[in-house]
Order: structure tokens, then C-alpha cells, then sequence
């Protein structure tokens, strides 16, 4: 079905379907995420599951990052949205949430962190700061690939057991209105990874069959956990490239991890992400570069050289 929607309204829709608890904090231009979820609770709308979110507002994004934490802790799916400084506030527990390897999901409306004076209009230097923290990186480019990459982020946080970033550009491309075509409920059952959803369910902490987390380790023993992480990021862009299999073959839109667009003798290449490839390729749309291609990045972490070199 085609809506005309911005780009946090049609990340917003996706993320509502597939989540349990949603905590939430306002920073623009991130807001109009949580604003919807929020209108749809009010509504009475149910997610996927058949049940209603659980939607609080905490009180500052380091509480929402928390209580993200505690709520896959406990086996629930869950998801948030931030920009900017909300974002730093988020580090330590994107830390610790991919040292547990927990599904979260965190949509960013990228925008420029403040510096000598606050600005929200846009750059990735909020993206930039979570980098190391262990978190998949995903980027969209246009208001469509926003609600797409929302729905490929939630599958691919459960399929690698990993925490996903999902970004897209704040204002350029979270307040942009496009005409898109939704993806429907059935769908996005259809693409849901059932067997991961249990297996999360089934390791979460309840008291019934407890475990320990948290503990505090010498060095000699966790260098060996980190290294035991290792395997899991490795095959991230195998996994990444099975779901987007999956997507085109449920939905029909197709993508890969990195995207040519441009003539195949191309002496100057372009590499970019975000709102940026939408202008790019509507020059080369025109052929008048016929010298100029394009890369564009979906998956920016981990990150692969021999993809990227495979593309080019």
C-alpha cells in the first residue's frame, strides 16, 4: 500500500509493529519517532505479537538506553530513537548491550553534535562517536529506505544477535515526505525470524532459570570473552545479505550491503551514504558524467574492505 509519509513516520510504523517496549526521550529531530509510537498506542493499536507496547518516557536518553538494556535483559523486544547528544548519552549501554549480544535497535535521525553552539541540522558526527562500541551500523539513503532498512535493522539485530544502529540523515531525509510503499503485517511476519525470537525469549533472565551477567573480570580472562565475540561480527555481512535475500524475495526491492550506480567505465567514483546518494544518482541519472560513479554504504560497520573492493 503507497502512504505519503516522512521519514521518521515510516521508520515509526515499522518499529511500533515490531516492538515490545519502547522507551523514549525528545531530541530533534528524532522526536516524531516516538511522537507516533505514542499516537499509536493511544489509538489502541497492537504490534505484530497481537499485544500493545509498553511506551514510557524516561528521563534523559541515558535512562531510555537503560532501560532499553533491561528490557531485552528480561526477553523482551525492544527499541528506541535518538539523535546528536542523545546518542552519546547512549554509549555505555550500547557497550555493555553488545558485549551481551541483546537484539537492540536504535533508529537515529543523524544530526550534528553540539559543539560551541547547538545546531540540529545535519552531519554523521553522532554516528561517528558510537563507532567502537560494538553496535552493526546501518545506513539509509531516502525516505522508502528508511522504512525498508527499519524492518532489515530489527531482523538483523535478531539473526546476529547484535545491537543495530539504523541512521538516516536528520531533516533531509527524517522530515522529508515521499510517496512510499509500505511493507504489510504480512510481510513482515513472513520475514520475521521466528526461531531467533524464541531463542532470545528462551536465554533471557527470569527467576525461574537464573544466570549471572556483570561480573567483573581480570584481564587474562576478559581479552578471552572479548575475543570469543569475534565470530559474530564476522559473519554479520553474510547474515545482512541472507535478509536482504529474504527482503527482495517477500518485497521485491533489492539491495547489498554496498550499491554501484554509474557507467562500467568509470574513471571517478563517489563513496557516500546518506541523503547525498539521492542527489548523486539523479546526476548520473542524466548521463552527462559518464565518468562519475557511485558507492553507495549501507553496512558502515563493520565494515568491509573487500566488499567495498569487490563493488568497485
Amino acid at each position: 500500500m503507497k502512504k505519503t509519509v516522512d521519514g521518521n513516520t515510516a521508520v515509526g510504523i515499522v518499529a511500533y509493529k515490531l516492538s515490545e517496549v519502547i522507551p523514549i526521550y525528545p531530541i530533534t529531530p528524532s522526536s516524531p519517532m516516538a511522537e507516533y509510537c505514542d499516537g499509536e498506542l493511544a489509538k489502541g493499536k497492537k504490534n505484530i505479537f497481537g499485544e500493545q507496547p509498553i511506551l514510557v518516557e524516561m528521563q534523559s536518553e541515558g535512562g531510555a538506553s537503560g532501560a532499553l538494556h533491561g528490557s531485552l535483559s528480561t526477553g523482551a523486544l525492544s527499541t528506541t530513537f535518538t539523535s546528536s547528544q542523545g546518542l552519546l548519552l547512549m554509549i555505555p549501554n550500547l557497550y555493555k548491550m553488545a558485549g551481551e549480544h541483546l537484539p537492540a535497535v536504535l533508529h537515529v535521525a543523524a544530526r550534528t553534535v553540539a559543539t560551541h553552539a547547538l545546531s540540529i541540522f545535519g552531519d554523521h558526527s553522532d554516528v561517528m562517536a558510537v563507532r567502537q562500541t560494538g553496535a552493526i551500523l546501518l545506513c539509509s539513503n531516502s525516505v522508502q529506505e528508511a522504512h525498508d532498512f527499519a524492518l532489515i535493522a530489527h531482523i538483523l539485530a535478531l539473526k546476529a544477535s547484535l545491537p543495530v544502529v539504523h541512521f538516516f540523515d536528520g531533516f533531509r531525509t527524517s522530515h522529508e515526505i515521499q510517496k512510499i510503499e509500505t511493507i504489510s503485517d504480512e510481510q513482515i511476519l513472513a520475514l520475521l525470524p521466528k526461531k531467533e525470537v524464541e531463542e532470545f525469549r528462551k536465554n533471557c533472565m527470569n527467576s525461574l532459570s537464573p544466570y549471572q551477567k556483570g561480573t567483573s573480570q581480570n584481564p587474562d580472562v576478559f581479552f578471552q570473552n572479548r575475543e570469543a565475540s569475534l565470530p559474530s561480527y564476522e559473519k554479520v555481512e553474510k547474515v545482512l545479505k541472507e535478509v536482504l535475500s529474504d527482503f527482495y524475495k517477500v518485497v521485491g526491492r533489492k539491495y547489498s550491503p554496498f550499491e554501484y550506480v554509474g557507467g562500467k567505465n568509470a574513471e571517478n567514483i563517489i563513496i557516500s551514504m546518506g541523503s547525498s546518494c539521492e542527489c548523486v544518482e539523479e546526476v548520473l541519472d542524466d548521463k552527462i558524467f559518464k565518468n562519475v560513479g557511485l558507492v553507495k554504504v549501507h553496512l558502515y560497520r563493520p565494515f568491509s574492505c573487500e566488499n567495498l573492493l569487490n563493488t568497485l
